[in-house]
């Protein structure tokens, strides 16, 4: 029997949607399945090279190694994970930059009215930064990509140097995602056979000292209970954090991280899912798996970083594919949001809305060249009529 006759199977018999979150909060009998998308159809490339749908328009904010127009500030290679933050008269987009030993992030500062104010570096000196998150307190958690790679906690406005936040673990970093009702961070893991994790700190608020948990579950298991258990040593060495509890269960490449309202929904590279755990009822399932869906069909592939709206729809870019941002909607509906043709050697990256959001950040790492430094990395504005 094939992989998605199997799985198609174990899901539904499970009754995995059961969710308490915004996305699954209607009557739903099964992961996402394609469909209409909410914005129609998308149109041929615009002058920036994005297909969008009526209705959307796109800029280009900043290109890798060049100057942010109007600053005097050079963006850095390869941008990867990134959050946008309100400050009193407008917002700041925050970008992490994938690459070694240099790493770090930067930011793009936005007035009121959607033009450039400055850009500026905020972390510097660090190791493929890839993903991170952003926190309740207005901070940006950059995470390194590497084994025994660090989380640095940074201030989106320049304010403050960034601090390291190693009690948070020592792994292959990739996502991070704050969860203010349990008062836990939770991570991910680029790994083939990486983990979830949560941080559990001391303090709300202050992440400098707490405990590590790691997820446990069957490793068969799609949809289910689950419970938590400790690290013992989050530091990863000489034993990986990942190998330390024995019921922890492996996921194939975690990605991005998004909490909302009760739920955190991650998603796993290896198996093109996107998986939600329902943290009220300490319950994992799937939200979208392309084996689920009818053979050939699937929009949504190569998935990687997430994030989402008010309305409870999620915004999910690929790694490869064929370049898209699908959205997933409340209703179980997955579909193109928009295209970037012609730049299949990338990825997109960093998908972020302004606070109000009418604006959609995002960036393709390596352009159109490919280029494995991400020199080539471009980062994009689309603004237009977002469901509220």
């Amino acid at each position: 029997m094939e992989r998605r006759t199997v799985l198609r199977a174990a899901v539904l018999g499970a009754g995995t949607a059961a969710f308490s979150g915004a996305l699954w909060q209607q009557a739903f009998a099964a992961v996402a399945q394609p469909g209409p998308s909410p914005y129609g159809e998308l149109r041929p490339v615009d002058a920036n090279g994005v297909e969008l749908p009526a209705g959307f328009t796109s800029r280009i904010v900043a290109r890798s190694g060049r100057l942010v127009p109007g600053t005097g500030h050079l963006w850095h290679p390869a941008p990867d994970g990134g959050a946008c933050f309100p400050t009193s008269d407008g917002w700041i987009y925050v970008s992490n930059s994938e690459v070694p030993l240099v790493g770090g992030a930067s930011a793009i500062r936005f007035r009121a009215d959607g033009s450039v104010a400055s850009a500026y570096r905020i972390l510097g000196g660090t190791n493929v930064n890839c993903a991170g998150g952003a926190t309740p307190w207005g901070t940006w958690l950059s995470c390194e990509e590497v084994p025994l790679g660090r989380v640095f906690e940074t201030w989106p406005d320049g304010s403050r140097d960034a601090e390291e936040r190693t009690r948070m673990g020592r792994f292959t970093h990739e996502a991070a995602a704050c969860d203010p009702d349990r008062k836990v961070v939770y991570l991910t893991e680029d790994e083939s056979d990486g983990c979830f994790y949560r941080f559990v700190p001391d303090t709300w608020g202050d992440l400098r000292t707490g405990r590590v948990q790691v997820l446990c579950a069957p490793a068969d298991q799609v949809a289910g209970p689950v419970t938590w258990a400790d690290i013992p040593d989050r530091d990863g060495f000489p034993v990986a954090t990942r190998k330390q509890v024995a019921a922890a269960k492996r996921f194939a490449g975690g990605e991005g991280c998004w909490y909302d309202r009760g739920v955190c929904y991650f998603t796993t590279k290896g198996d093109n899912r996107v998986w939600a755990y329902d943290a009220a009822r300490q319950r994992l399932d799937l939200a979208y798996d392309d084996s689920l869906v009818p053979a050939g069909t699937a929009p949504l592939t190569g998935v990687d970083n997430i994030t989402g709206t008010r309305s409870g729809d999620l915004y999910v870019a690929e790694d490869g594919g064929n370049m898209e941002i699908n959205v997933i909607t409340p209703s179980g509906v997955v579909a193109p949001f928009l295209r970037l043709p012609g730049q299949s050697s990338s990825e997109i990256t960093g998908p972020a809305f302004s606070p109000d959001g009418s604006r959609l950040y995002f960036s393709s790492q390596r352009g159109p060249s490919g280029n494995i430094a991400g020199t080539d990395g471009i980062t994009y504005e689309v603004h237009g009529p977002f469901r509220p």
